[in-house]
């Protein structure tokens, strides 16, 4: 058999199995230790035949590693799924702060200029105001945040449904990605199913008040079925597209799914 239908059949196995394995109860720790454990040994057993003996090569191997990850979330993950709730007593508080740089230099944005600006395959380009974005129904949800570095907190998060915004901008809903910037300079883009998925919020309060600097003022990208990373904070611009952009993390070698 040659390594490209071995390593074709590896995957269709893997997402086979990972599928069957998903389809039943699953508390949300075994659930995160399958994709883990499940998808890098699937990730690494198309390495097989390929030889990793210089860095070069090394690096092209574990992107390979991270694209074969990313394609098998995106094919498990399931739209219908919701990430668990908890109530106001589980609330983490003081809820954590955490960024790619010291609490000192959090943004300041000015909610009275604050316009985010709205690209791509949109019908309506304008920009948008604060309380345009507090004009459309709202909903609150108190779910856990997942670090990719270990740890998790539960907090407590309200805001328009990302879905809606986008059916109002005339978004092409049927366009592959969305993507965001950020007045941090931090960047990343999201698959369109996980933008409509019902519990992604444009999150601008936090318990109950408005969102505080610390926490991604004006306003973050709230996706309890993602880890921590693929919420954006400060956002300033988002825009439609077919064409793949990555991140700030991803660049780096993170997961660029990155489901939790």
């Amino acid at each position: 058999m040659s390594p490209s239908i071995w390593q074709r059949d590896n995957a269709e196995a893997v997402v086979t199995e990972a599928r069957r394995m998903l389809s039943g109860p699953l508390p949300q720790a075994a659930r995160r230790q399958f994709l883990r454990r499940g998808l890098t040994l699937g990730g690494l057993a198309l390495l097989s035949g390929c030889r990793i003996d210089d860095s070069a090569t090394a690096e092209a191997a574990l992107q390979r590693v991270s694209r074969f990850n990313d394609t098998v979330q995106g094919w498990l993950f399931d739209a219908s799924r919701l990430a668990p709730t908890y109530p106001d007593s589980m609330i983490t508080r003081p809820f954590p702060f955490n960024a790619f740089y010291g609490e000192s230099e959090v943004p300041q944005v000015d909610a009275d200029t604050y316009r985010l600006e709205v690209t791509g395959l949109v019908a309506d380009k304008r920009r948008w105001r604060l309380d345009e974005l507090r004009a459309l129904p709202q909903h609150t949800q108190v779910t856990r945040h997942i670090c990719v570095e270990g740890w998790s907190a539960i907090g407590k998060w309200g805001g328009p449904r990302f879905r809606d915004f986008l059916q109002a901008v005339g978004a092409d809903l049927g366009a592959r990605y969305v993507g965001f910037q950020c007045a941090d300079n931090y960047y990343t883009s999201i698959d369109m199913a996980t933008a409509l998925h019902p519990q992604t919020l444009l999150a601008l309060d936090w318990d109950g008040q408005p969102l505080p600097p610390r926490y991604g003022f004006p306003m973050k990208l709230r996706m309890p079925t993602k880890l921590g990373y693929k919420n954006p904070k400060h956002i300033t611009a988002l825009f439609v597209s077919n064409t793949f952009n990555r991140g700030y993390w991803e660049d780096q070698g993170y997961n660029w799914f990155g489901g939790s």
